[in-house]
């Protein structure tokens, strides 16, 4: 090769033997030694793999819960319209600037369902293992139209975290290439801020759990937790009656998982692929003793960044693995990519200045977002504890003759996922998230004045709302509507397992949450009528 040293004569070294006496005083310099103590630099091809079919997994049930949900939320003639909400900003191009959404083009029942099938078959492309950045910028902007429109039923942090996880996956891949292992490779500064995006979500719950609720402190939190979590599932009753001593532990191991394990996101390779098998173990403990929708599955997603290729290379097929290696010999690096990558991370820079003080602030805010795009957001999950569990609970009767109140006969609705009849066992459903059912918890410690939609339930309900009743389990009044509707406030507490009746909850009335209304009623019609809804 030209401008390469020629072997001296006579020697036996072939002329393209590494010269290991350079090799050894490079390894002497001050940055020998330094890469010498950190290692090689790691890789993330596989990385960048898992991490995006798992993102197509969690954005494939975030779309499928729209599909199927989205018209009776917010639809034209949904639990929370869309339109009355859109005539409050005045101008569509005032409402964009304050709001993205594509929904200001055209907020109609068909655009909202056909938009979000659009969401579940790019989904499907991406868990199948073709991402570009196309691709994953149009999930990022269909899932990010919902939320402006979404009101009560997309204000979660999860939905902001997806948001800003969809967004960061946008440039891990190149532009137009979708093959599962494209010739340019994952951007590190990207890797860095899905890191940094880690570090927020854990530390951020930690943080709230710790100052906000002093059960957090006691260790005395999961004597109730899994009983008064918003959807149980049917592990959640056997946990709860573990010894306290057992569930004080599982408070300790909750905050090192959340206080500690993300100080090491950007630690040496050992301890940050140590610090990301605690979170992964944590996060895979919630998901088997609760239905906390898409949170956990999504806060997994995040987490993989931990882990480089010489990791995931031991736990991966040998054919996954040989692909992986055989990209990473033929990588292109692209300019484009990496000054859009650089872009990216100096935005972050400015952009995370609210989320760092909100981390160290007494007063720290969660699952709150400091700009338009959702980016550099706070997130935290219980940082206040309810101590009993609560539900709301519908009835309907056909009589017309007892007064409200009167000894009529009551039948109840049944929703897919909350508790409703104590001997329905909880069900499994996360990823996939009942928005309905999730908003009666909220709204059972309150009252109909602080959640209207509860009101505009019981008048859809009593007109027999085809679209309403597809948020329910059936219908039990399917010949002909009820006379009036009321919903009562229930005490609920899991039921001893070895209980003979075989029952999973044990439930008193507390109060009646909402006085029975007719269809005729005036009271009730004015407050609809208040609210636009009629």
């Amino acid at each position: 090769m030209s401008g390469s040293p020629e072997p001296e004569r006579g020697s036996s070294s072939p002329p393209d033997e590494p010269d290991e006496h350079a090799a050894d005083v490079r390894a002497l310099t001050p940055l020998g030694r330094l890469r010498g103590f950190l290692g090689e630099p790691p890789s993330y091809w596989l990385t960048r793999f898992v991490l995006l079919r798992l993102l197509g997994f969690v954005y494939l049930f975030a779309f499928l819960s729209l599909a199927n949900q989205i018209v009776p939320l917010v639809g034209h003639e949904g639990l929370l319209p869309i339109q009355p909400a859109l005539e409050r900003f005045g101008s569509p191009w005032l409402g964009f600037w304050r709001y993205p959404s594509v929904f200001w083009l055209g907020a109609g029942d068909d655009a909202l369902q056909a938009l979000s099938w659009v969401g579940v078959g790019l989904s499907l492309v991406v868990l199948a293992g073709y991402a570009n950045a196309l691709i994953l910028g149009c999930l990022w902007f269909l899932y990010f139209s919902f939320l402006p429109v979404g009101q009560d039923w997309l204000s979660y942090g999860w939905d902001m975290q997806l948001c800003e996880t969809g967004f960061l996956a946008m440039f891990l891949v190149p532009l137009l290439d979708g093959r599962p292992f494209p010739r340019r490779p994952p951007p590190r500064l990207v890797i860095l801020l899905v890191c940094w995006l880690v570090l927020r979500i854990m530390l951020g719950a930690g943080l709230i759990k710790w100052r906000n609720d002093p059960c957090w402190r006691d260790l005395s939190c999961l004597y109730t937790h899994f009983e008064t979590q918003p959807l149980p599932n049917p592990l959640s009753r056997a946990v709860h009656f573990l010894p306290h001593g057992a569930l004080a532990f599982g408070v300790v191991v909750n905050h090192v998982s959340e206080l500690i394990a993300p100080l090491f996101v950007f630690g040496p390779r050992r301890f940050r692929h140590m610090a990301g098998l605690v979170m992964v173990g944590f996060q895979l403990t919630l998901i088997a003793t609760g239905n906390l929708s898409m949170l956990n599955w999504l806060t997994l997603v995040a987490i993989v960044a931990c882990f480089d290729d010489q990791f995931l290379g031991r736990v991966v097929p040998r054919w996954l693995r040989a692909r992986a290696e055989a990209a990473r010999a033929a990588a292109r690096p692209s300019t484009g990519q990496t000054w859009s990558a650089a872009a990216l991370f100096g935005l972050y820079l400015v952009l995370s200045v609210p989320a760092v003080f909100n981390l160290f602030s007494p007063h720290q805010k969660m699952n709150y977002a400091f700009n338009r795009l959702y980016l550099a957001s706070a997130y935290g999950a219980f940082g206040s504890m309810y101590e009993e569990r609560l539900e709301i609970v519908f009835e309907g009767t056909l009589d017309e003759s007892d007064p409200p109140g009167g000894e009529a006969a009551w039948r109840e609705y049944a929703f897919p996922c909350k508790p409703g009849d104590p001997m329905r066992r909880p069900c499994v459903a996360a990823p996939y998230q009942y928005r309905l059912d999730w908003q009666m918890w909220f709204a059972a410690p309150s009252n109909v004045r602080r959640y209207p939609w509860a009101a505009h339930l019981a008048w859809k309900l009593l007109h027999n709302h085809p679209a309403a009743l597809r948020l329910l389990d059936g219908n039990p009044f399917p010949d002909r509507p009820p006379r009036r509707v009321r919903a009562l406030l229930y005490r609920y507490q899991f039921a001893d397992p070895d209980d003979p009746s075989g029952a999973w909850w044990k439930r008193e009335l507390v109060a009646t949450w909402l006085h029975p209304v007719a269809a005729d009623d005036p009271g009730l019609i004015e407050f609809l009528q208040a609210n636009g809804w009629l």
